[in-house]
């Protein structure tokens, strides 16, 4: 038996005209026919948009416009190879077919999660995004327990250093270190006690959660919390626009993804290098919640921006490749 996939959209005279010589033509040839609707996935309309129908016969593609002789030319040269092939290559080839016709677990998951892979990024970039922000929630109404659990599990994955982290439920948003110099609001130096020259290692920074009257730490720091959250708005928008957002160039996202940060986290981390010489050339800097976040964004942003398109764009080779062999399971 032949596959035939027939590529088509609602609307389509050409397309509804292809289908019934199809399925007249199945009377006279042995062919399994499925059907598929491009409008149903991104990747298939951005493939056959303009040129539906299509028909997929074997090794063989037929691309509108076409009559039922073309169809029927097709089938044959299909069916002729088919029985070349079987006569050279026995039962060997024969079973080679049977396993590529077969649907497996493993092609039902690639294929579920071709489809629903952006669904599972946004779930996880939301809860990687939300969770910081729950644990003061819980600290402030007395949870210390889950709390703690949360802080712990975020422990490794971020410095969470408190004057370089959001602060809710308190007087300030935020209590920079002395070194950021900015006017008007109390310094984490000046509202806990702590200082640097009295704990270099800034373990006491990190392990300080907040208190009734500063608000509590959000367990994620201020750059972090901007580069997962500007992931998950563009994840949300990519899923809102079908992904159809273009990748952009990979020297954009240099430019403006990677450089902003890289410029901004690593001239502050030299100039706090203990060197004279250093501090010669470049001045002892602390970066603001402001630069911070602004250039955790850009990161963020551009990192989803290069990155998403360019897994959509594996996924829709597997959805291209796989939906014929699902969809036919599902029609038979």
């Amino acid at each position: 038996m032949i596959s035939v996939t027939l590529y088509t959209r609602l609307g389509c005279g050409l397309c509804e005209q292809a289908e019934r010589d199809l399925q007249d033509l199945q009377k006279e040839y042995p062919i399994h026919l499925t059907v598929v609707d491009v409008d149903a996935d991104p990747a298939l309309q951005k493939a056959y948009a303009l040129e539906v129908p299509v028909v997929a016969i074997g090794p063989y593609t037929l691309r509108a416009p076409f009559a039922r002789q073309d169809l029927r030319m097709t089938l044959g040269a299909a069916l002729d190879r088919q029985a070349q092939m079987e006569q050279i290559g026995g039962e060997a080839y024969r079973a080679k077919v049977e396993r590529r016709q077969a649907v497996t677990t493993a092609d039902r998951f690639s294929y579920w999660l071709s489809r629903h892979y952006l669904l599972l990024i946004n779930l996880f970039l939301f809860l990687y995004v939300g969770l910081p922000f729950l644990a003061p929630t819980l600290k402030a109404v007395g949870a210390d327990g889950p709390a703690e659990v949360i802080y712990t599990i975020y422990r490794p994955l971020c410095h969470q250093w408190a004057f370089r982290s959001w602060f809710l439920f308190g007087e300030q948003a935020y209590y920079p270190h002395r070194a950021a110099g900015i006017q008007g609001v109390i310094s984490f130096e000046e509202a806990t006690g702590i200082s640097d020259a009295s704990d270099p290692s800034r373990m006491q920074a990190r392990a300080f959660e907040g208190n009734p009257v500063m608000g509590y730490k959000v367990a994620l720091c201020q750059r972090d919390t901007a580069i997962w959250g500007a992931m998950l708005l563009f994840g949300v928008l990519y899923a809102v626009s079908g992904r159809r957002i273009p990748q952009i160039h990979w020297l954009i996202w240099v430019l403006l993804g990677v450089l902003p940060p890289a410029l901004d986290g690593f001239s502050q981390l030299i100039s706090q290098l203990p060197s004279e010489a250093i501090h010669a050339v470049l001045p002892y800097r602390e970066s603001t919640p402001f630069l911070r976040s602004l250039t955790g964004f850009l990161f963020g942003w551009f990192t989803a921006w290069f990155g998403f398109p360019l897994f959509e764009e594996t996924m829709a080779d597997t959805r291209r490749l796989l939906s014929p062999k699902i969809i036919g399971t599902v029609e038979k």
